[in-house]
């Protein structure tokens, strides 16, 4: 009897916490394989859930994206004309500079650079339209050859008129081309309002070409001024110059509009 006190005794002593520490030892693994599936049920259905969204939202992306409506047969016909004339106006502008620049340099050598200046921006002018013709399969102007000989006669006999009178010829025929690429930019314009009214794409060629026929305005409204500045008015019967050329300019670009 008191041996077996002193063995509890002495167990006690040893081993104080035993008693009174419950054991969960044997809950773990079921409370960690409980967790685990939890999460991993979790993460499944938060990249199911995410790939879903995605979907919808490319879905609602490619639902709302810009839609692109093709030309009318009016609008395509504006644009074949308005190219075909643009077109045979800078053949023209190329030849009238070509002519002229030999007699007024010879006389005027300070002309010089001027003269090159713009005969050179026509020259990428009238590229540009060999272009945008050769890329819409558009048929040029059947008046080719006849604009060529105009063209060369306009330039050599107002030069040989005189320093004014070939700035006159400038002048007069930079005003209508001016105003001519003027209108085609409001038209242009306005078609592209309308577009995006609609809610459709205008474009990046549609837009190209408007800010293309913006630059080549400006450049020959600028021609314009260089001729008003080098005396245009002073030249001799410079009314009838005036009222002839332009009137020549107009029924030019109402034939190429057509034929």
């Amino acid at each position: 009897m008191n041996t077996a006190l002193a063995v509890r005794s002495l167990s006690k002593q040893r081993f104080p916490q035993c008693r009174k520490a419950p054991i969960y030892d044997f809950l773990l693994p079921s409370i960690n394989l409980q967790s685990s599936k939890h999460r991993h049920a979790s993460t499944t259905t938060s990249s199911e859930l995410s790939a879903v969204q995605g979907a919808r939202q490319v879905s609602d992306t490619h639902n709302s994206a810009p839609k692109r409506t093709p030309l009318s047969p009016s609008q395509r016909q504006f644009l074949d004309s308005a190219l075909r004339v643009n077109q045979a106006g800078e053949l023209a502008a190329t030849l009238i500079y070509a002519a002229q620049t030999p007699p007024i340099v010879e006389k005027y050598p300070h002309l010089r650079t001027l003269m090159q200046h713009m005969y050179d921006q026509e020259a990428t002018h009238f590229s540009t339209f060999n272009s945008l013709i050769a890329r819409h399969r558009i048929r040029p102007t059947a008046m080719y050859p006849v604009w060529k000989v105009a063209a060369t006669a306009l330039g050599w006999s107002t030069a040989m008129l005189g320093r004014e009178a070939a700035m006159a010829c400038t002048e007069a025929v930079e005003t209508e081309i001016g105003g001519h690429y003027n209108g085609q930019v409001r038209v242009l314009l306005q078609w592209a309002r309308e577009m995006e009214e609609r809610g459709e794409e205008v474009g990046e060629e549609m837009r190209g070409l408007i800010d293309t026929l913006k630059r080549i305005r400006d450049e020959e409204l600028e021609h314009l001024d260089h001729a008003v500045g080098e005396d245009a008015k002073s030249a001799d019967g410079y009314p009838v110059l005036n009222w002839v050329i332009r009137g020549g300019c107009r029924g030019a670009i109402w034939i190429s509009e057509r034929i």
